[in-house]
């Protein structure tokens, strides 16, 4: 079989994927690194995670605006990087912006009379006559509707928030959410209210627990008689709010902000952009409000086109079962895609000895004539529910099937990795979703096994995308993950200082993927086409030719070898 190189010129060339302070405290470490010998001209690309951005939580993907944080990355530093060639990807995060974010602030502070009012999506509003309020002061979706959505969380997704005129509103909120009453409040009670003691506490304690439960807590005020509009302001004063808050965008505001925020990516040196969440950005009654049809491709088409005016490639971000073939229809509708399918084909092939899956991804995706960015490790987890078959379809397999893959599960976990999982309206998981853990915790910490799953992704059709950690043999962080709840994924995302980077780049398994990653990347072979030739059952070999150039690579998995020959 035989499959052709990239043709759109944002995907050629190699892209590494950092934090702006991954590899050094700042962006200016890492670009004074690409200056020297070992590591100049290997990368065209920098995909830089959006903490270079304001934000508050998740670890940049909760902006507060898109506006650079100088604490960590300076508008020389990007002149820099444009001096030596290097474009840049970034992330549009579509579907929420953080509650510190100007706008959420606004809509808190002046409540119907802000112009963000319909910014952001008011779920009582949202699901007016298509359900029943619940004692929550929650609108509890028809159950028709209900067992249709796709949650990222237990519970239903909604965040109460206070408004200047002493309700609450629930809004939509998909993802992360931290709800605190700060301490002061106790305090303020039996000064303000002249509450005793136990009655401030009981009240503190009521209020956070009715918060935290997605409740409306106006009953529990209004008990207080009186005092209740006090209570209201001390709420106002004291709550603590953490959150990724759903955008509305069907309301034409958010496209004049979605336009404003992509120019100015553009301004920074974007060539391409990571289109972030935007699976769950097109909501519908009576829809699963996850890749909804056809609104989303209305929303993308819109987007592409802004794009194309600015001369950027959108990347659509999608986690799916292959068996629901969603890669496919991304990609019919010109899109390049993430191929999200081969971290796990890698690690079944080295672990299992079998080749199989992995060459049957490569046939498609020369049949299907993909373009795609490809990976080993990357800042969420190893993604194992991409490989699966769609739940709803037994006759749409899955690339690999559900007992391989708790294999595979089964062997990360055991190596110290940990599980994310999907939840369903009822709170009860459905899905399991990624093992958090370094591709080289993964294979079990084995240098050759990671030699060979970066030879094999580097000779894999696509754009190869290489997770700063990966390169330099990172190993699980199991503080890090364990420090507190939602902190999984630190464990593939530990910070390395400038003397971790010195003593790390001279180890031999780092030189060897730095020697392969300039071949990948400099040499011509890899600008035509890919044969997989016919080998034994333990062997692959995969060769790349363009015009009189080739390169070869030859794996044996019953040996855990490899080696690489070009022109």
């Amino acid at each position: 079989m035989s499959l052709s190189g990239p043709t759109n010129q944002a995907l050629k060339g190699l892209i590494l994927n950092v934090y702006p302070d991954s590899m050094g405290p700042h962006l200016s470490d890492l670009v004074t690194l690409l200056e020297q010998e070992d590591f100049k001209d290997i990368f065209s690309c920098l995909y830089i995670l959006p903490s270079m951005f304001h934000s508050d939580l998740d670890r940049g993907f909760s902006v507060i605006d898109y506006d650079l944080n100088q604490s960590l990355v300076r508008p020389e530093d990007l002149e820099r990087l444009r001096t030596l060639g290097v474009n840049l990807k970034l992330d549009i995060v579509l579907n929420h912006l953080s509650v510190g974010s100007p706008e959420f602030k606004d809509l808190m502070r002046r409540g119907d009379d802000s112009p963000y009012l319909d910014f952001f999506i008011d779920w009582n509003k949202f699901w007016s006559n298509q359900g029943t309020l619940s004692d929550s002061g929650v609108l509890d979706p028809m159950p028709d509707h209900k067992q249709k959505l796709f949650m990222r969380k237990p519970g239903l997704p909604v965040l109460q928030v206070p408004f200047p005129d002493h309700s609450f509103r629930p809004y939509w909120n998909t993802f992360y959410q931290k709800i605190s009453l700060s301490e002061e409040f106790i305090e303020d009670c039996k000064k303000e209210l002249e509450f005793s003691q136990k009655t401030s506490s009981d009240l503190h304690q009521h209020l956070s627990q009715w918060l935290n439960q997605g409740r409306d807590p106006s009953p529990l005020i209004q008990s207080y008689g009186s005092k209740s509009d006090q209570i209201h302001d001390l709420i106002r004063r004291h709550l603590k709010l953490l959150g990724q808050m759903d955008l509305n965008a069907s309301y034409e505001g958010v496209w004049q902000y979605y336009e404003k925020t992509l120019s100015k990516l553009k301004a920074y040196g974007a060539k391409i952009v990571r289109l972030d969440a935007f699976a769950y950005l097109h909501k519908a009654i009576g829809a699963t409000n996850f890749f909804n049809t056809p609104g989303t491709w209305e929303y993308l088409n819109r987007l592409k086109t802004h794009a194309a005016d600015l001369d950027m490639t959108l990347l659509p971000e999608i986690h799916a079962q292959y068996g629901k073939h969603l890669h496919d229809e991304v990609s019919e509708h010109g899109f390049p895609i993430y191929d999200f399918f081969l971290p796990g084909l890698i690690i079944h092939a080295l672990e299992a000895q079998d080749k199989e899956p992995l060459l049957k991804w490569a046939q498609e995706i020369q049949e299907r004539g993909f373009k795609l960015i490809n990976m080993l490790g990357c800042h969420d987890g190893i993604p194992l529910l991409d490989l699966d078959q769609d739940p709803e379809d037994e006759n749409q397999p899955g690339l690999l099937s559900s007992g391989q893959i708790e294999s595979l599960i089964e062997k990360i976990v055991h190596r110290g990795g940990r599980i994310k999982n999907l939840f369903g309206p009822d709170g009860q998981k459905i899905a399991y979703y990624q093992v958090n853990a370094t591709f080289f915790s993964a294979l079990g910490e084995d240098p050759l096994k990671l030699m060979v799953a970066r030879a094999l992704q580097l000779f894999m059709p696509g754009t190869p995308q290489i997770w700063y950690l990966d390169l330099f043999a990172g190993v699980n962080d199991h503080e890090a993950a364990d420090a507190g709840p939602g902190n999984h994924k630190e464990i593939n995302r530990t910070n390395l200082s400038v003397e971790d980077i010195d003593k790390k780049r001279s180890m031999p398994l780092v030189q060897k993927q730095l020697s392969l990653l300039r071949t990948r990347g400099n040499h011509s072979a890899f600008n035509g086409k890919l044969n997989i030739l016919p080998s034994a059952e333990h062997l692959i070999v995969m060769r790349w030719e363009h015009e009189n150039q080739w390169a070869e690579l030859k794996v044996d998995l019953s040996q855990m070898d490899y080696s690489i020959q070009v022109s």
